[in-house]
Parts: C-alpha cells; structure tokens; sequence
C-alpha cells in the first residue's frame, strides 16, 4: 500500500524553513514555502554548523557541497581579554569527526542559504514569495496573506522567525520579542588586511574559534570563505535607542568599550571599516508550540529563540526540520497527522528548552568582572580536568555529547516504534494508547 502524501505549507524561508522544506520534501510530500521577502536570500556573516547539524546535511547529501564553502576550526579557545592568554583549549579537527563521525563547520550565511535553497527547488519545493501573513485559520488550515487570496494546506509550519505572526496568533495575543540586555557587533575582515599585522597572522594561519572572556562582554572570531575573511562578533551590553534593533555603529564607540582588552583584538578592531550593532533578543519559552486541531505547529526561531553563546540556534532549526521530515516519512494514515505535530514537539522541547537556558548561562561564565568569581572560574579552566559544568562547555564531558551526538533521525525511529506500541505519551502526563496502523 502506498503511502499518504500531503500538502506542507512552511511559512519562513529562512534556514530552519528551508531544512524543514528539505526534510518533509524527501519524505515524499508536496511543500510550499510562503515568503513575506520580494526576492530570496539572507543577510548576516558567520555562521557555525556543529555535527548535530553536519549530520543531518551528510544524511541530506549536502555535506560536500557546504564544506566547499566552509572552514573547518583547529580548536575552541577560550581566552582572558587582558592579555588573550589561552585559559582553556578543546579540540575539534580532527576531534568532532573522530568522536562524532561529522565535522564541525563554520560558514558565511549566505553561502548556507543558497545551498539549502538550491536543494529545496531541486526537490520540487515551490516557494511563494512577497507574501505577507496577516492571520492563520488554525482549523482549516488555511493562511491569510496580505492583498492574496487565502493559501490552503493539511498541514502549516510557521518558521517565521523571532517577530513571529505566527507564535502570536497561536498564543491569541501580542508576543514581542524579549530584551536581553545584550547587543552585539557583527564585523567582517578580510585576511589579506589581518596578515599586514604581525600580531595577528596567528589567527589567520590556525583556524580556531577564539573566544576573549571579559566585564560584561566577550569577542567571537573564526574565519569563513575558505579562509578569507574573519567573522567577529563582540557581545556587550545593549545602549541601542528604544525601538531601535539594528543600525550603523560608531566605530570609535566600539574600539573605546574594548580599549583594555588584548592587543591582538584591538589591532583587529583597529582595522575595521565599518560594522553595525545588532540587539540580542529572544522569546519566553512557551507550553505548547502546536494547536489542538493538529494541523499547524511552529519551529525554530518562530518558537525556541535563544541568544548566540552556545552557536546552536541555527543548528536547533535544522534539527527541528529533520525530526519533522523524518516523522512525515512515517505516516501512513491521516489519522496520525496530529499525532505526528505532538511526538514531533515532545522530541524537540526539551532539548531546544535546554539550549536556551544554556546559552543564557553562557552570558554569566563570559562575562565574569574581574574579581574571586573570575579567578576561579579562570583557576578551573588552566588547572582542572573538564567535569560536569566546566566552564568550557564545549570540554564538558557530559554535555558535549549531548548536544554533538543527537541523531534527529534515530530520535524518531526510538519514538515511532514506541509510538506504534501504543506507548507514546500524546498527551502530557498520561500515556494515551494508539491503534497498531
């Protein structure tokens, strides 16, 4: 008997759109996306994929064509931002491939994108853009589009981002999203500029993730393009105008808040030509990402947004798009369409709940003011075996493994048996058994 296929429709063409996309389209489903942007692409810098993420796109068959792009780091560095001394070193190549058998990756955004955009058209996916939602019918399901007619599916997916119209029509009210207090600086320099400085070919010749610890702040650095360019980002504290999230920056400003930190980074700063400052926001974390008709359910950014200190609020998307695709693969009636949202959010919330934490958590371990709390983390660091909450966390041997070894696609294949068995818990805090289909 042959399989169902049903009709997706993905609002938010971003990157967790496009995964889910890739993912329910491979499982033999027709997929829409809707797009509010007139032309497709995406804006940003750097980007990290770590092999939670590199193992979904080996699966998808696009590993090859991204590490064309991409740079694969030596180490994660952790460093003071008085003098750059290393504190603590965890390797990744050939580390995250030996451990994980999938690398970790860093690679310029856009380059991610059009890669994941190309393999949505070739499966088929159309993409309808200048679309603009305005409102969702959650029962029909059908979505309410700007100056367009109504846009019917089985089932709709809103990946539309952190301003999400569709977490806020889901939660019946205005959700904007929430302060951190944190902005960053988002920064590009080429290499060829670097190496003109002697204090700086280091981080050109050994790719690395280089992270400077200091008050209230801290600096990001890895390089894209091959080698070509150097991705920096510099989190400190949020002085953007009120209602204002993004816009040029003061170049003197920015130089000014990191005048005692290391020389390295200040030569690095002292070549910049222009950089912009972006405020970190997020969202609260929500009891229910799905609606009770079992036709419409939110992902990514849209419903788990996170600050960037752990590097996994992309990869949680992707993740969230495989573990969707790889349920749609499963279906064999119609009956199992809402089963199948509800075993999708009970494998995705908690994980994605933790990262979110995690990264907050970061924020403190960072940006630690000189004083006891920061000697003893730095103490820990240069003189400690990694243990459990290191404050390292990509050497913690307990959390390493579980945010690099999470397989979205064998997570499904545990709770799809276990579903079948009649032991899935669909409902939250009973067990609700289900016919064997």
């Amino acid at each position: 008997m042959s399989k169902p296929q049903y009709h997706v429709a993905i609002i938010g063409a971003g990157l967790g759109g496009l995964a889910a996309a890739i993912g329910i389209a491979r499982a033999g489903h027709r997929v829409t996306i809707i797009e509010q942007a007139t032309a497709l692409g995406e804006v940003g810098a750097g980007i990290q994929i770590p092999p939670n993420s590199s193992r979904i796109l080996r699966r998808y068959g696009l590993l090859e064509k991204i590490e064309t792009v991409s740079v694969r780091p030596k180490d994660f560095i952790l460093r003071s931002y008085k003098d750059g001394a290393m504190l603590s070193k965890q390797n990744m190549l050939p580390y995250a491939v030996d451990a994980y058998g999938n690398p970790y990756l860093h690679i310029h955004r856009a380059d991610y994108h059009k890669i994941l955009a190309e393999e949505a058209h070739r499966l088929g996916v159309s993409i309808q853009l200048g679309s603009s939602v305005t409102a969702i019918d959650f029962e029909t399901p059908a979505i309410h589009i700007k100056d367009k007619p109504d846009f019917r599916a089985d089932i709709v997916v809103g990946a539309d981002g952190l301003k999400s119209v569709c977490r806020e029509a889901l939660l019946g009210h205005a959700d904007p999203p929430k302060l951190t207090g944190d902005l960053a600086y988002r920064i590009v320099v080429k290499a060829e500029d670097m190496v003109k400085h002697e204090n700086l070919r280091e981080l050109v010749d050994n790719p690395a993730i280089n992270y400077w610890m200091g008050p209230n702040a801290h600096a990001v650095c890895y390089l894209l393009k091959g080698g070509g360019l150097y991705n920096v980002v510099l989190a400190c504290p949020d002085n953007l105008p009120e209602l204002i999230n993004t816009q040029a920056a003061d170049i003197q400003e920015m130089r000014d808040f990191f005048a005692k930190w290391d020389a390295r980074l200040k030569t690095l700063l002292s070549i910049v030509q222009e950089t912009s400052k972006w405020r970190l926001q997020n969202s609260e974390e929500m009891k229910k990402w799905s609606h009770p008709s079992g036709k419409f359910a939110l992902l990514g950014d849209a419903c788990h947004a996170t600050l960037p200190y752990l590097a996994q609020g992309a990869a949680m998307a992707v993740e969230d798009g495989a573990v969707l695709g790889a349920l749609m693969e499963k279906l064999e009636d119609k009956a199992q369409l809402k089963d199948v949202l509800v075993i999708y959010e009970k494998l995705r919330k908690e994980r994605t709940t933790r990262i979110v934490k995690g990264s907050t958590a970061l924020r403190e371990i960072f940006h630690l003011e000189d004083g006891e709390r920061q000697q003893e983390r730095d103490r820990q660091l240069l003189y400690e075996q990694p243990f459990e909450d290191f404050p390292n966390r990509w050497a913690d041997p307990v959390f390493q493994p579980w945010l690099f070894s999470y397989d979205a696609h064998a997570e499904v294949e545990k709770a799809w048996k276990t579903y079948k068995a009649g032991q899935f818990p669909l409902t939250y805090g009973k067990f609700k058994p289900r016919p064997n289909l």
